[in-house]
C-alpha cells in the first residue's frame, strides 16, 4: 500500500503503514483527526491516545477558560464609568476637540511665522502651553488631547480657520 493511503486495501494485520509504508502488524491511531493504521513506530511518535489527549485537552480547556474568564474582566472593567484618571477640574464634554481640516498644523505653522512668533511667544501671548501648540503644529492635536478652547484661540489670534464646521 502507498504512502499516505486511503486505507482501503486490507485488514490491519500484516498490512503497511499508512504514514512511512513499512509492512508488518500495523494498529489503529489517530493522526490529526484521521483514523489511520500505523506501524508501532509512527503510532508511538504521531498517534494521539486516549491519555495524552485526555490530558492536553483539560490543559488546553482550563486555558481557554482563564483566557476567557480574563477578557470578560476587561470588558466589564472598559464598561465600568471609573473617572479617577480624568484631571480635576477638566470639563471634557463642554470643551471638545472639533473636526479639524487637512494639514492644519502647518496652517498654524505658517501663520505664527507670518506674524513673527517663536511657538513659546504664541503660547505665552494666548495663555496656552508650549505642548499645546507645538502638538498643534506636528498635526498631534488628537493624540496630545488638545482641547477645543486652544484651537478656538488660535483660530481667533492667527486668522485661520482649523476647524472644518462648528
Amino acid at each position: 500500500m502507498a504512502k499516505y493511503s486511503t486505507g482501503d486495501g486490507g485488514d490491519s494485520a500484516g498490512g503497511s503503514c499508512e504514514l512511512c509504508g513499512a509492512g508488518g502488524d500495523t494498529q489503529t491511531a489517530s493522526v490529526a483527526g484521521a483514523t489511520l493504521q500505523l506501524c508501532s513506530d509512527c503510532a508511538q511518535n504521531h498517534g494521539e491516545n486516549e491519555r495524552t489527549g485526555s490530558n492536553s485537552g483539560s490543559e488546553g480547556e482550563r486555558d481557554r477558560k482563564r483566557r476567557a474568564a480574563q477578557n470578560t474582566a476587561k470588558i466589564q472593567d472598559a464598561q465600568s464609568a471609573d473617572a479617577s484618571h480624568w484631571e480635576d477640574g477638566a470639563d471634557y464634554d463642554t470643551d471638545q476637540l472639533p473636526y479639524l481640516v487637512k494639514e492644519y498644523g502647518s496652517l498654524v505653522t505658517e501663520a505664527r511665522q507670518d506674524k513673527g512668533l517663536q511657538t513659546g511667544e504664541l503660547a505665552d501671548e494666548l495663555d496656552l502651553t508650549e505642548d499645546d501648540v507645538l502638538a498643534v503644529e506636528q498635526g498631534r492635536a488628537v493624540q496630545a488631547n488638545v482641547d477645543g478652547s486652544t484651537i478656538t484661540a488660535l483660530e481667533g489670534f492667527l486668522d485661520i480657520e482649523l476647524a472644518e464646521s462648528r
